[in-house]
């Protein structure tokens, strides 16, 4: 594939896609500003390194995992605690809307471990194949069917417990 060729793919690609792209990285950082700023690195990143994408194919999969890796390496870069943009406060704590249960699960997702938390967020949240997830990881399908049968039991147990809790 020539490059002129890559990068149309590459841009029709981003453009198609690109509220995906910002539900992934916001998922991460919890924060509009910076999953704004992980989407543009992450095509900044992509149009520099369109030379190492072999196959059009594959295009997919390549941008996820960079979408992915920028998003973690910004947690690791950043480790702080996540902070919610003004948007998402208001939300949370306007009296109109009883999203408790959301709250409980974005909470318990945030609390699994990264290498569970993302599988389930690009299987469930992202709509994406087992074999999609496993290449974007760079995993077997068999450990990403793995991390997603274990990261779901460890979420149950976590909603669970947020449940007794909260009954208490």
């Amino acid at each position: 594939m020539k490059d002129h060729k890559k990068e149309q793919a590459l841009v029709q690609f981003i453009v198609e896609n690109k509220e995906n792209f910002y539900r992934l990285a916001f998922s991460y950082v919890k924060n509009k500003d910076d999953a704004l700023d992980i989407v543009q690195e992450s095509i900044h990143k992509a149009l520099l390194s369109l030379g190492s994408l072999k196959e059009e194919q594959k295009l997919k999969s390549w941008f996820y995992r960079i979408v992915v890796n920028k998003s973690l390496d910004f947690l690791r870069k950043h480790r702080r605690i996540n902070v919610m943009d003004e948007a998402t406060l208001e939300f949370y704590s306007n009296g109109n809307h009883d999203v408790y249960q959301d709250i409980d699960l974005e909470r318990c997702l945030d609390d699994l471990p990264e290498k569970f938390r993302t599988v389930i967020v690009l299987r469930y949240f992202e709509d994406l194949k087992i074999e999609e997830i496993a290449e974007i990881l760079k995993e077997n399908q068999n450990t990403i069917k793995t991390r997603l049968y274990r990261g779901l039991s460890m979420l149950r147990i976590q909603m669970e417990h947020t449940k007794l809790v909260k009954e208490r």
